[in-house]
């Protein structure tokens, strides 16, 4: 039997009904990821599954699932893409892991990812680059860009988690046309993940389609006791798939002058295709958008700083023999070496801003800034349903052009992702067209834990195409 073409829907189905031969589907499936790997590079880990047994009466009835490296799993190894990790194996498995698995889904392995989620093209990751499926010239973003690349390229059935600080799931979706769920903070346990910056991060599904990512989403979310985080609140399942009479609003600081003007006119039409299916479209506001980089970047490193500390070759990290040496000598020794230039920018970066004198004139203002910023989408939610824009202002960029840009220039390249981020609302990117043969990506937002709003409204533009 040919797998290929098959939807995580249809594979389930064919499970259940015991239509699918599990021991051939798994080595065709691990056929297909190693050729995978060797061409784009997309694993620091596969799993050779060879033994699968399925539980028909399960939701995934043994549908192959991915993680981004930073999200930890039992006896498999999790680095976050950095060396200081390498051979790190957990004892246990993050939360979303075993919610998946108690529904019977198989990891296939873990994904390639920038060290630590520092990064928009994926091009700071220990373990290599991925490479984007439509053009193996240009980045599958970052910094969730294996499991964005792997979604795409991979012809079988298969749904991945993804990993979100300032624009991570978001961002690799839309440079390889696959769907994916940034869920409003504290929806989805955190428990288990390598974190980047705690008050940011958020684990969220990618997939081929909409009726994908709702899937895992409904699966991975929900209160957990393990991380006091998440949200108590019953999520809502309203499955209507129509957008008819909804009012959705285009924020006018969503489309910057330096926007490239093929992807303004991709967005734009999908847009009139939501007018059409009887959404009233307006535009709005949101004037502290033009400060949301510096804010992001100043907090997320800041927590940064902090969370890498550990990361010292004592209790936490790779570790070498320190006779002999001074514990600031050995700590320097260990980070100086298993640790990339990204990694080390952003440490210094938030220790400064962290530091006493600068604390209120840096971090503190940002926060302020921060809470600006949740007020203006308090404020466009109180009249619209959702908002409409382009995910990234540009398509997947080749290698020889990330190159060229200096740190400041790939931080800017978050200026669509990073406020939303920041306000921790729900967000969804799905393909909306093509540019020079690259994806183009449609996101939608709207408030804090709504994610059934963005679904529909994105299965209704999918239904629609």
């Amino acid at each position: 039997m040919d797998y290929k073409g098959l939807s995580a829907a249809q594979y389930i189905k064919m499970s259940k009904d015991g239509d699918i031969d599990i021991t051939d589907f798994y080595t065709r499936l691990n056929c297909e990821l190693n050729t995978l790997q060797k061409k784009n590079n997309y694993f620091v880990t596969i799993v050779e599954n060879t033994d699968v047994s399925v539980d028909k009466n399960t939701k995934l009835a043994g549908l192959p699932i991915s993680a981004k490296d930073c999200i930890c799993t039992k006896g498999v190894q999790s680095t976050a893409g950095s060396k200081i990790l390498k051979g790190y194996i957990p004892p246990f498995d993050a939360t979303v892991i075993a919610r998946a698995k108690k529904e019977d889904g198989v990891l296939i392995g873990k994904t390639v990812q920038d060290e630590f989620g520092f990064g928009t093209f994926s091009t700071n990751s220990a373990y290599g680059i991925p490479k984007n499926p439509h053009d193996s010239s240009r980045s599958c973003g970052g910094s969730s860009g294996g499991a964005a690349g792997l979604t795409a390229a991979l012809d079988m059935p298969h749904i991945a988690f993804g990993q979100s600080t300032g624009g991570s799931i978001s961002c690799p979706s839309s440079f390889c046309g696959v769907v994916g769920l940034t869920p409003t903070y504290g929806r989805i346990s955190r428990y288990g993940l390598i974190d980047y910056a705690n008050s940011l991060d958020k684990i969220g599904p990618i997939g081929k389609c909409v009726d994908d990512v709702r899937l895992l989403y409904d699966i991975a979310s929900g209160y957990d006791p393990l991380d006091m985080t998440t949200i108590k609140e019953e999520d809502k399942r309203d499955n209507k798939f129509d957008i008819d009479g909804l009012k959705l609003a285009i924020p006018k600081e969503y489309f910057p002058p330096d926007i490239d003007a093929s992807v303004k006119k991709i967005v734009l039409d999908a847009i009139d295709k939501m007018k059409s299916l009887g959404a009233e479209i307006s535009e709005c506001s949101l004037p502290h958008t033009k400060y949301s980089i510096p804010a992001y970047y100043i907090i997320a490193m800041a927590e940064a700083s902090t969370n890498l500390a550990k990361y010292c070759g004592m209790r936490y990290g790779m570790e070498e023999n320190p006779d002999g040496k001074h514990f600031d000598e050995y700590f320097s020794d260990i980070r100086g070496r298993y640790l990339g230039d990204e990694v080390k920018r952003r440490i210094i970066l938030g220790t400064y801003t962290r530091m006493a004198g600068y604390r209120d004139q840096y971090y503190l203002k940002a926060m302020k800034v921060r809470r600006l910023i949740i007020d203006d989408y308090k404020k466009a939610f109180k009249k619209f349903d959702a908002l409409l824009a382009p995910t990234m202002p540009f398509i997947a960029p080749k290698f020889t052009e990330i190159e060229k840009l200096t740190p400041l220039e790939c931080y800017n390249a978050d200026i669509l992702t990073g406020a939303p981020n920041l306000a921790g609302i729900p967000m969804l990117s799905l393909p909306c067209g093509k540019s020079k043969g690259m994806p183009v990506g449609l996101h939608i937002l709207s408030d804090h834990m709504r994610e059934d709003m963005v679904l529909n409204i994105g299965k209704a533009f999918e239904k629609a195409q």
